[in-house]
């Protein structure tokens, strides 16, 4: 099991400045967990690091 407290998390670009659809991603080796900045401690997706790449390569293209 990962202990995700102590991974930096950083929030995506896409956020807009007044606190909407904001949305932090962490890495770790192999794994990539996903959460809401506005409620960091509500819980995370935590998801293989290859199907991150492929959502990000899927995205990239719209």
């Amino acid at each position: 099991m990962t202990d995700w407290a102590t991974v930096p998390f950083r929030k995506s670009s896409r956020s807009d400045v007044n606190g909407g659809q904001c949305v932090e991603v962490g890495f770790r080796p192999g794994l990539v967990a996903v959460r809401d900045s506005k409620c960091p401690g509500g819980g995370l997706i935590v998801l293989p690091a290859a199907a991150w790449a492929g959502l990000m390569a899927t995205t990239s293209r719209s």
